[in-house]
């Protein structure tokens, strides 16, 4: 099954970490204290080729990354053939979210509508979202000729289907053309 059908990446394997089979990871989860709860995990190729369950026996948080050790990975040699590796959770096993959060993940591919003055018109599809600090994360949504960022403000959803892929929002008049990144053109000539 790949990440996208039934998994969810929670980080990825960078390189060994110890003489035991110990690995460190790069966390790809906001909830890494959940790394506590779980005792199997599974492993899958970046092309997502194979999947293998593997025993987690314990973990710790190194630096900002995670320590992994895996129940019969018990030296550096077996440690490396384990860079690379995207590490997954069923998607069903993902953590709970407080009433109007959603996961990333949900909102890739998702089609967005805007519901402004009683019209549904189509935006495009949701390709990247970017975290911001302070503010409202930018939905990347692209129609296929232009790319829009676009707040994802909870003033301006209106209804998310995260299993239909759908996200309704109630876009202010103006705020596609303000917040349309610069074309080609337009990026030489502020050169």
């Amino acid at each position: 099954m790949s990440p996208e059908q039934g998994f969810i990446v929670v980080a990825r394997i960078l390189r060994p970490q110890g003489r035991r089979g110990e690995v460190l990871a790069e966390l790809l989860t906001d909830f890494p204290e959940k790394f506590s709860e779980r005792k199997q995990l599974w492993l899958a190729s970046e092309n997502g080729a194979t999947t293998r369950e593997y025993v987690l026996e314990d973990h710790w948080l190194h630096k900002g990354h995670v320590v992994l050790k895996f129940s019969s990975i018990d030296s550096i040699n077996d440690a490396e053939t384990l860079t690379g590796m995207l590490v997954q959770i069923p998607r069903a096993a993902r953590s709970e979210l407080e009433a109007g959060a959603v996961y990333i993940s949900d909102l890739i591919g998702t089609a967005v509508i805007d519901v402004a003055s009683g019209q549904r018109r189509t935006i495009g599809m949701i390709e990247n979202v970017q975290q911001g600090i302070g503010a409202a994360p930018l939905l990347l949504v692209r129609d296929g000729k232009k790319e829009f960022e676009i707040p994802f403000a909870e003033q301006y959803v209106t209804r998310f289907d995260a299993a239909g892929k759908l996200l309704e929002m109630n876009l202010p008049e103006g705020l596609l053309e303000v917040n349309a990144p610069l074309s080609q053109k337009e990026k030489k000539e502020q050169s």
